[in-house]
């Protein structure tokens, strides 16, 4: 597994892996406007390229945090990037007094999350030119094991 850079970038900084990941159907502007104004945002940096992104805001009803724009460069995959950036995206909502932190989670990343303690609570749905999904929530103090460092 390869060592990686995480640190804080600026949600507009995500956009572009976002986009060439998740959401090649849609423009920079699409996706920004779908953007929480309160996110915190993670980048993953191999030296200088940044190969991994995500973020998370709070979301709806107090202690409820959202995760959203988990994307990874195909090249990081499985060398621990994606980890990186949800470890962190975790521990700063749990900073914060998260009681439930959700994400509509891809068919494919779901080990991802179960690996962070995350557990389906949804059918298996499918969203428009995106594909099958799960939410996925941590709710802290209630998962067998939480992994945040």
């Amino acid at each position: 597994m390869s060592s990686f850079d995480v640190a804080p970038i600026t949600v507009a900084q995500t956009r572009g892996l976002r986009q060439s990941v998740l959401r090649p159907h849609q423009t920079l502007a699409e996706l920004a406007a779908h953007e929480p104004t309160d996110a915190f945002a993670l980048g993953a940096f191999d030296g200088t390229a940044l190969v991994a992104v995500g973020f998370i805001a709070p979301d709806g009803e107090p202690g409820s945090w959202r995760i959203r724009g988990m994307a990874t460069e195909a090249v990081a995959r499985g060398r621990g990037a994606g980890t990186g950036i949800l470890t962190g995206l975790i521990a700063h909502a749990l900073e914060h007094g998260a009681q439930r932190i959700w994400c509509n989670a891809r068919t494919p990343a779901r080990s991802l999350y179960e690996r962070a303690g995350m557990q389906i609570v949804s059918a298996e749905f499918e969203l428009p030119e995106i594909g099958p999904h799960f939410v996925m929530e941590l709710r802290p103090g209630t998962a067998a094991s939480v992994t945040t460092a």
